[in-house]
């Protein structure tokens, strides 16, 4: 059974086509800087070399196109064609309460991710042009969407519930989901399994264009930074991040927008983009900040003070921590951001070793000294892994 697994993201697309005989991977990518100048797919088939294709991304239906012209490409392809392909799974950010555990794809199940639109703006309608761009390109093959709130709901009342009037969680079940669930699930499951220790308490830095951090006991959630939506929590490369609600009725009467307009600022023109004016991408802002731009400058202090911020709080609700786990495509890439971040960690003991650190890009590595009171690991997370496994179980 081969399982194509779509990854959506806010501004990039992963793929992974899984032999799950074995789970061997045939073939994995990446479509980056969707909707960004400069996108380009880099195809990797296994054991054959890698397949750039600089070209023009204007959405992600673009990208599931690519996808699948680079997977059954003469030359660099690994499947002869589409036929090859048992199942598809589909990350899918959010729907709400209607569904947490993965399902099979159907009008209803679409229905709903439509109707969470406005709860994930920026992943549910890319997460739905996934799905029907690969019901377009294979009908009749079985589409399973995994849920990235799974994760989160397991997290206590006391973190999940928001200090409003009690009756819009009854009306509206508004309450606290969290996100990068699967991603979340994977890396504190593998962490403990690195530590040897079932119970281990886990602090899961998911560090990308979208951020998130967890807070688990033996891979269980205690709490993560993300709320109702993936707005709330750390600062990211177009999303605020926590902001005192007051913001958006100043901002409203002032410049004379709607609620609506506004939430569109803090999703998509806030964050990283909205603090330099220069650009989304990580890369593109640390690199203004070494050329001596001011406003990039600050965006990555702030940054990395709020990352800083929200782990402090994690050890108070764990009441302490065995392990800090880097992933992501900046917690596994960048050992400058990591080493910035621990720098604030030196209460808890943290001691970084900066050559094992900076040997760490994009592989699992404990980059902690032997005398580190708190392990400090980067992690690869694989929720294509995950993904495809709830896909087998369910076709």
């Amino acid at each position: 059974m081969k399982v194509l697994v779509i990854n959506c993201g806010s501004s990039s697309l992963k793929y992974q086509l899984i032999d799950m005989e074995n789970e061997s991977v045939l073939a994995k990518g990446l479509c980056e800087r969707i909707g960004i100048e400069g996108s380009a797919l880099t195809h990797k088939p296994t054991g054959k070399d890698k397949y750039v294709v600089e070209t023009a991304m204007p959405d992600h239906s673009v990208a599931v196109k690519l996808v699948l012209d680079a997977l059954m490409d003469s030359e660099h392809g690994v499947i002869e064609n589409a036929d090859e392909i048992t199942a598809i799974g589909h990350r899918v950010l959010h729907a709400g309460t209607v569904y947490s555990d993965a399902t099979l794809v159907t009008e209803d199940v679409k229905k709903v991710v439509r109707d969470c639109f406005d709860l994930g703006p920026l992943h549910n309608p890319a997460n739905l042009i996934g799905i029907e761009a690969c019901e377009e390109a294979m009908p009749g093959k079985p589409n399973v969407a995994v849920f990235d709130t799974a994760f989160g709901m397991n997290m206590p009342q006391k973190a999940a519930m928001y200090g409003i009037p009690y009756e819009y969680y009854e009306k509206y079940s508004i309450r606290r989901y969290g996100f990068h669930g699967t991603s979340h699930m994977f890396v504190s499951g593998e962490t403990c399994k690195m530590l040897g220790k079932d119970d281990a308490k886990v602090i899961v830095c998911h560090l990308g264009n979208g951020a998130s951090i967890s807070a688990s006991i033996g891979g269980k959630c205690v709490d993560t930074s993300m709320g109702l939506t993936p707005l709330e929590g750390l600062i990211m490369g177009t999303r605020s991040g926590d902001v005192d609600p007051a913001v958006v009725q100043f901002i409203c009467n002032h410049e004379n927008i709607s609620v609506d307009e506004m939430l569109t600022i803090l999703n998509k023109k806030s964050g990283l983009l909205g603090m330099t004016g220069i650009s989304s991408d990580f890369r593109d802002v640390r690199k203004a900040s070494e050329e001596g731009n001011e406003r990039a400058a600050l965006a990555l202090d702030a940054y990395r003070y709020r990352v800083a911020k929200y782990i402090g709080s994690y050890v108070a609700a764990l009441n302490g921590v065995d392990a800090i786990t880097f992933t992501a495509g900046v917690g596994e890439n960048s050992w400058e951001m990591r080493s910035e971040i621990c720098e604030y960690l030196g209460y808890l003991g943290v001691e970084v070793d900066e050559e094992k650190n900076k040997a760490a890009i994009g592989e699992q590595a404990v980059i902690s000294t032997p005398d580190s009171k708190v392990k400090i690991i980067v992690l690869p997370t694989n929720e294509e892994l995950a993904i495809a496994r709830e896909t087998v179980k369910l076709v």
